[in-house]
């Protein structure tokens, strides 16, 4: 069975995160996954030379479900002391003016992207999110959100316990790139926590790349990534590129018509 969907692109421009570009919207039909595993998504996007698959494609295989442990007290744990704390509960003092609120000590997304003021390379990452309990107008949107490091590499954000999205756009996903290694998501309702190392691109004078980016990260604990590569931006069905992608950029979080939570956010310079 096919569909048809009217994606929402997210425009970048010298690496930041700026608002959905809706005039920019690409058309592509919607295809479940040849083996009947409900697994949905697209075969008529570009294909990826590393990978072999389409982008967003629904054969690519399903990373296997692991149950992550109990949440435990080190995952709320306090940030150490040479970390800078974005959001401990209080106020949005690290972020640039926005839309979101600040509700029972959790930052809630509302609309547009989140960025903070200061900038970030080389970093360890952490930060907790939930996804609502209550149901979505459109599966697209169930869970939604996204990491852009850099402000233009996202790390997805999604209701993966759930849903059978492409498995490059699942939870902890590099997205439009690289699936994680295990779905280790949690249910609606349940926090999860993201533990990011990312080593930001390197370019030589002309600003020509020399080094990509690789990141390392566990989902809830279990290990999602072990030193990925980073083919570059990260947009939805389009192939990445580093044209524009800095060295240093802000750290952004995405909105997209779901009011994930988020708490206990802060980073650490490598």
């Amino acid at each position: 069975m096919t569909h048809r969907y009217f994606a929402v692109a997210v425009t970048f421009v010298t690496g930041l995160l700026l608002l959905p570009a809706r005039t920019q919207a690409q058309k592509h039909e919607l295809v479940n996954a040849k083996d009947g595993s409900g697994v949905f998504g697209y075969k008529d996007t570009p294909m990826q030379p590393w990978s072999g698959f389409h982008v967003h494609d629904p054969d690519r295989p399903a990373p296997p479900v692991v149950t992550p442990g109990p949440l435990t007290p080190a995952e709320q744990a306090a940030a150490p002391s040479d970390a800078l704390v974005l959001f401990d509960g209080r106020d949005t003092a690290q972020w640039e003016a926005n839309k979101w609120k600040v509700e029972d000590s959790c930052l809630v997304a509302t609309e547009g992207p989140m960025r903070t003021k200061e900038e970030f390379g080389d970093c360890q990452l952490h930060l907790e999110w939930m996804v609502p309990t209550e149901p979505a107008e459109s599966i697209w949107n169930r869970g939604n959100n996204g990491v852009f490091l850099l402000g233009a590499i996202e790390v997805q954000v999604f209701d993966s316990s759930s849903v059978k999205i492409y498995p490059d756009g699942q939870a902890a996903a590099v997205y439009a790139q690289t699936p994680p290694l295990v779905n280790a998501s949690r249910k609606p309702g349940e926090w999860q926590t993201y533990e990011i190392v990312f080593v930001a691109p390197k370019f030589d004078d002309g600003g020509k790349l020399t080094a990509p980016a690789r990141l390392t990260m566990f989902h809830n604990g279990v290990l999602v990534h072990l030193n990925q590569g980073i083919y570059g931006t990260t947009p939805h069905a389009g192939l990445a590129s580093y044209d524009g992608v800095p060295a240093k950029g802000p750290l952004a979080l995405g909105a997209h018509h779901c009011p994930v939570r988020f708490r206990n956010i802060w980073i650490r310079r490598l």
